[in-house]
């Protein structure tokens, strides 16, 4: 390897591990920029229209008519927190579209079979009426709001401040915010593509690049080769308790192995599985 391979190796290193910069310091510096990202989003995006057609539409729509909740807003949050799986489940006894925690949180929301949270449009109802809870709790503060439905509301003030949010439930406010900026790209006020047609969700192949043990570190990670390569079609996901995904998203071979050589050409190495 040459001297200027070894320097860009060591260089993002640097950048990943957070070198220079703690976690605490960079969380400090993101949160309140998070919360007032959301006080945007309501005050001028949530009306917006996806043009895409997702999984569960008419559930995600009739929800989000029921508990007065932006639809875009539902299909973030089941981007991030299931990318659209109805038989998610996580460690946490998470479960479905929405990873409803069972027991506590769905018996609260009256559920009371396992099962009913993997038939998607009661999972996505209870899921979209805990969201609605817990912004009238917080005052239609949804940075609040989406670190307690992370976190629970039992852990989370009324009147918190970004350093009295615990750092997992602020990262998660900003991890739903990526998944939001997803959704709501070429969103409109009045939805549907130029020909009155909304597109058809599909389900990219995904090429895992790293994962990470911190959120900060895949949001780093993610955010370096996307300055670097922005015709790559990346993304992140937390795939589970303390594991989280940076990932290449491709449609076809072709653009599988034309971003393989993209990445080879950045030094990142990936292999194929």
């Amino acid at each position: 390897m040459n001297h200027f391979g070894v320097l860009k190796i060591l260089a993002l290193c640097l950048l990943v591990l957070g070198i220079g910069e703690t976690a605490s310091t960079a969380v400090k510096k993101t949160v309140p920029n998070i919360e007032s990202l959301w006080r945007r989003y309501l005050d001028h995006e949530s009306g917006l229209i996806p043009t895409v057609k997702y999984p569960y539409d008419a559930c995600f729509r009739a929800a989000a008519q029921k508990y007065d909740l932006p639809l875009t807003l539902l299909l973030a949050v089941a981007r991030g927190e299931s990318n659209f799986n109805p038989r998610a489940k996580s460690d946490r006894n998470c479960h479905g579209l929405m990873q409803i925690q069972w027991p506590g949180t769905a018996k609260h929301l009256d559920i009371y079979r396992l099962a009913s949270l993997y038939e998607p449009c009661t999972n996505i109802r209870a899921g979209a009426r805990y969201l609605r809870e817990l912004l009238d709790r917080y005052g239609g503060n949804l940075h609040l709001a989406l670190a307690a439905y992370n976190y629970g509301p039992g852990r989370i003030k009324k009147q918190a401040g970004a350093g009295r949010i615990p750092r997992g439930a602020q990262w998660y406010s900003g991890y739903i915010y990526h998944h939001l900026e997803n959704i709501i790209r070429g969103a409109t006020a009045a939805g549907g593509d130029s020909s009155g047609r909304p597109q058809r969700y599909y389900q990219p192949g995904r090429l895992v690049l790293i994962t990470f043990n911190q959120p900060y570190r895949a949001n780093a990670y993610y955010q370096h080769l996307q300055k670097r390569a922005p015709s790559l079609n990346l993304d992140w996901y937390r795939i589970s308790l303390g594991r989280y995904q940076v990932v290449m998203l491709y449609s076809d071979n072709r653009t599988l192995e034309t971003g393989r050589k993209k990445l080879k050409s950045l030094g990142v190495m990936t292999y194929k599985r």
